[in-house]
């Protein structure tokens, strides 16, 4: 399995480098990436699903309001997202549904409390093996 993303220090925030095959893969891997940062995803089962719309005006800044909006679902409902199926996408729009399950019981998986997604040296790249931003995410 190739990597979807990997943690580097930041000062007082937590930066994660995402990488995808193409750019809709690699909007999928940022969100699993804060998400597993949030809390522990392994053998978590998704028992809820959302579906969720967000606008931007080019790919970074709907990439941080992609993960805002996640954000926002993730402490407006109570739910650890795991599962991120983006199935419309263009440089301005994206539709997607996103599978989780209710803090609840699960709140012993709770690791890291992630405020927001920064625009902090956000810059999505193209690379030989697809595409790789780098995201600083507050704390």
């Amino acid at each position: 399995m190739t990597k979807k993303y990997e943690q580097f220090s930041h000062t007082a925030d937590i930066g994660a480098r995402i990488y995808g095959k193409d750019l809709k893969e690699l909007f999928e891997n940022a969100a699993f990436a804060m998400f597993d940062i949030i809390a522990d995803l392994e053998g978590l089962e998704a028992t809820v699903a959302r579906a969720v719309e967000v606008e931007g005006e080019g790919y970074e800044e709907l990439l941080v309001s992609w993960l805002d909006e996640l954000l926002y679902n993730f402490y407006t409902k109570s739910i650890i997202f795991s599962k991120f199926e983006i199935w419309e996408f263009s440089e301005k729009k994206l539709k997607a549904k996103i599978y989780g399950r209710p803090v609840g019981v699960n709140r012993n998986r709770l690791k890291t409390e992630i405020k927001a997604a920064t625009y902090s040296g956000l810059e999505i790249k193209k690379t030989a093996e697809g595409y790789q931003v780098e995201i600083i995410f507050d704390v």
